[in-house]
């Protein structure tokens, strides 16, 4: 009798404690969960254990190896970057290096003289660059221009009660590209698990306007210190704002000096292309001469010189 009372309280205590230990729905379920996601880091690494993010130059491997040892691939992805352009660095090269070779070409058999010829086709593979630096200059300026209304609609989030990434994520939805695009990458880096400071460290190296380091500094500033961010960020855009007008401004006085410089460096090729077409014998003597080649080479220093100091005289930095 003792033995089996022994038996039914063991058999009842082990069924009790059983039941107690047993893992509940959602935990079996969160248990299975995260075996699959062992199971597909398993399959990952297997398939490719490098999970970096690589910059991508080239669709030919061997080139993008090459490019990734050059530091001039790099600096022209970043203004790839900056211009939003879907061009490739390999693109570029190449599209400058064909542009160079067929100017050239063309140049040296209507010229017939090798250095003018290379000089005409370097002047013009440097076409593809200056359009990139043109992107970027409309892209730049477009941001400084929107940029103060997304400091407004920070202020505004703040004072209604939103986190500064919650104010980051109204901004990449309300405000137009550029600004919202950016801002955007902001919210995703800090989603991603990147602090803050470096999301916006990150968002001033990709952007180069001056107005978003007055922001990104404002920023970090307060985040050190303390502060009332909302009224920080009030007097940061009235100053963005006073800068603007005070550089619309300057624009109106610098823009006959401007205008002139323009003037007055393109006249001389676009008489010298218009004379060759008109009469290319008249021109040749300038070319064939030696005489006419210094006279040429005196001339493009003079230029130059002239070029410079008309963009020391206009360049007014505030």
């Amino acid at each position: 009798m003792p033995i089996l009372l022994f038996l039914v309280l063991s058999v009842v205590t082990f069924a009790v404690v059983l039941l107690l230990t047993k893992p509940t729905r959602r935990e079996t379920d969160l248990r299975k969960r995260l075996a699959g996601f062992d199971q597909v880091s398993t399959a990952d690494q297997k398939i490719d254990p490098d999970i970096l993010k690589r910059e991508v130059y080239s669709g030919s491997p061997i080139l993008n190896a090459l490019l990734q040892r050059i530091k001039l691939a790099a600096d022209l992805d970043a203004l790839i970057k900056q211009a939003d352009s879907r061009w490739t660095v390999s693109g570029v090269l190449f599209g400058a290096l064909t542009i160079f070779i067929a100017v050239s070409v063309v140049g040296v058999s209507w010229l017939h003289n090798m250095t003018i010829g290379l000089i005409l086709g370097v002047v013009a593979g440097t076409g593809p660059y200056v359009a990139l630096l043109l992107l970027r200059r409309s892209r730049l300026s477009r941001f400084a221009i929107l940029l103060p209304d997304a400091i407004d609609l920070m202020g505004r989030a703040l004072r209604a009660g939103h986190a500064v990434t919650a104010a980051i994520e109204m901004i990449a939805k309300e405000i137009s590209d550029p600004v919202g695009t950016e801002f955007r990458r902001v919210f995703e880096e800090q989603n991603f698990g990147l602090p803050l400071r470096e999301a916006l460290l990150n968002l001033a190296k990709r952007i180069p306007v001056p107005d978003l380091q007055f922001l990104v500094t404002a920023l970090l500033v307060q985040k050190e210190t303390g502060g009332n961010l909302a009224e920080i960020l009030d007097k940061t855009a009235a100053v963005i704002r006073e800068r603007s007008r005070l550089l619309g401004q300057l624009r109106i006085y610098t823009a006959q000096g401007k205008m002139t410089g323009w003037i007055l460096g393109l006249l001389p090729f676009i008489v010298f292309v218009l004379m060759i077409l008109v009469n290319p014998d008249y021109s040749r003597t300038l070319i064939d001469d030696p005489m006419g080649r210094i006279a040429i080479w005196i001339g493009l220093g003079l230029m130059a010189v002239g070029a410079f100091l008309i963009h020391k005289i206009v360049d007014i930095r505030v």
